[in-house]
């Protein structure tokens, strides 16, 4: 029994590197899933505002906070308002390959 005495401790610092990445990861994919949330939102804004003959990009970029205006895409085509945010991330390669897109139409148009 002397033998097992911090046998815990030790299988506890074994395993928390993999805890600390399993946690970044899941927070990194609940940042991607409230990206694309608050992309459909800022589309619809924008088709909102087209439809009532307003500006759709600034629309869009009312709609969205201020954290997410850097990493902004706004494309108004056709009575089609499509939004590209990029996910906020600690790693600038990764969130390069985080984008997320949304788009809302206008009827008839």
């Amino acid at each position: 029994m002397r033998g097992e005495r911090g046998q815990a401790s030790v299988e506890l610092m074994g395993a928390l590197p993999a805890l600390v990445l399993l946690g970044l990861v899941m927070l990194q994919l609940l940042a991607v899933g409230y990206a694309a949330v608050l992309a459909g939102g800022a589309a619809e804004a924008g088709a909102l505002a087209l439809a009532a003959g307003g500006d759709a990009s600034g629309a869009a970029r009312i709609a969205l906070p201020g954290w997410s205006q850097d990493h902004l895409r706004v494309d108004v085509e056709r009575g089609r308002v499509a939004v590209t945010l990029r996910a906020p991330s600690p790693l600038a390669a990764l969130a390069e390959r985080l984008e997320v897109s949304a788009s809302a139409a206008v009827a008839g148009s």
